[in-house]
């Protein structure tokens, strides 16, 4: 995977008006990539793109567009879902036809709370990714971005993200390239996890982190020792 394959990728990112999504549309962009804001609302993504846009440093070569998630599925080679779990499903079905062929980059974590706090939901189909892998049979479904902390991630801020990205799925080549693209942000690294039927305990590990920033008023993250 060389750097030209990744500069020259089109980065679509649905739920981009969250913190999540607007943070990693935020890191790509001064990563020199070309963004996407998508969101069920034309207004409502053009918007954030704008606000993302005016705090991109000036040397940024290509400004941030927002559309529809429709829009944005057509228009991106890769896309990154980070749409609330309640969303995901009628989200990917009505964008099937749209994301044919394309990287589709599920960070979506199923996550419920009640009093005691947050936990993994079950999921019919594993996981979330592989609920998108069954949506969306003609696309390249990968996992990746579950613990990246989105406060971090949507604060200009903070300059480097100390954590790991661990990345699954079961096409080599989208892995490599997803795996690339978590290094474009400053102190992340891309780590091969497995397979994307090992993706549910990697989704339901977000619930024991949220365990672990409110204990520690923290911002936590994974880091893999030993590679």
């Amino acid at each position: 995977m060389t750097d030209d394959d990744i500069s020259q990728l089109v980065i679509g990112v649905f739920g981009g008006t969250g913190p999540q999504g607007r943070g990693l549309a935020w890191r790509f962009a001064v990563a020199g990539l070309q963004v996407l804001v998508g969101s069920r609302d034309a207004e409502r993504g053009a918007r954030v793109a704008a606000e993302v846009d005016a705090i991109l440093p000036t040397a940024v070569a290509h400004p941030v567009r927002g559309g529809t998630n429709a829009q944005v599925a057509t228009d991106a080679d890769l896309v990154i879902v980070a749409v609330p779990w309640e969303g995901h499903e009628a989200t990917l079905t009505a964008l099937r036809e749209q994301l044919a062929g394309k990287i589709v980059v599920d960070c979506v974590n199923p996550i419920g709370f009640d009093k005691q706090g947050g936990f993994a939901l079950d999921v019919p189909e594993g996981s979330a990714a592989q609920q998108a892998a069954a949506l969306l049979p003609e696309s390249r479904v990968v996992a990746a971005f579950h613990h990246v902390s989105a406060v971090l991630l949507d604060d200009p801020t903070v300059s480097t993200l100390d954590c790991d990205c661990l990345v699954l799925g079961d096409d080599r080549e989208a892995t490599d390239l997803v795996q690339a693209l978590a290094e474009r942000i400053p102190g992340m690294r891309g780590v091969y996890a497995g397979r994307l039927r090992n993706a549910h305990q990697i989704e339901a590990l977000t619930a024991n982190l949220i365990s672990i920033n409110r204990r520690y008023k923290a911002h936590a993250g994974i880091r893999v020792t030993d590679i």
